[in-house]
């Protein structure tokens, strides 16, 4: 990959990165209710709580020492991310946000063009670089998109589009 190249999609990915941060905290702050934060729609699915939970904690997990260090880290237990351990409070949800995020970000405004072609390893496979980040963005477009509908449906009448409104 040409450096131009490499250092365009690395402008690009940061963007891609922050458009969904932005767009999971305006949906957040939509569910008015700490209730509305953690209730579940039915006992298969996830709340806003436990999706925000997971997410940090692949972040942190993946971001971690991102280049040198396998990115499913052993103190990471997954399972537990998607358990409730009680209400958690709005503060507590964007605490484990930021400090994920934060970690995520710095990562990856720390790479240059050259890293885009270095292999890492997450779970043991080994991948290159940009797709490692092309695999983990795609993950958070994913739950981002979980959390725009919860917190949608929750607001209900009272919800503000996050990008173009329908016609009226």
């Amino acid at each position: 990959m040409s450096s131009k190249l490499a250092d365009a999609y690395l402008r690009n990915i940061l963007r891609t990165y922050r458009t969904y941060k932005e767009m999971a905290e305006r949906a957040i702050a939509q569910a008015t209710s700490e209730d509305d934060l953690n209730r579940e729609l039915d006992e298969s699915s996830n709340s806003i709580a436990i999706i925000v939970k997971h997410m940090s904690g692949n972040l942190r997990s993946r971001f971690r020492d991102f280049l040198t260090s396998d990115g499913e880290k052993p103190d990471r237990n997954r399972d537990s991310e998607f358990e409730s351990e009680g209400r958690a409070s709005r503060e507590q949800l964007l605490r484990w946000w930021n400090d994920a995020w934060t970690i995520a970000m710095s990562s990856i405004e720390t790479l240059s063009a050259d890293d885009l072609e270095r292999t890492i390893r997450i779970r043991g496979e080994e991948m290159l670089v940009v797709e490692a980040l092309n695999r983990s963005v795609t993950h958070a477009a994913y739950h981002v998109g979980q959390i725009v509908y919860l917190a949608r449906h929750f607001a209900g009448t009272d919800w503000k589009t996050l990008s173009i409104p329908k016609r009226r």
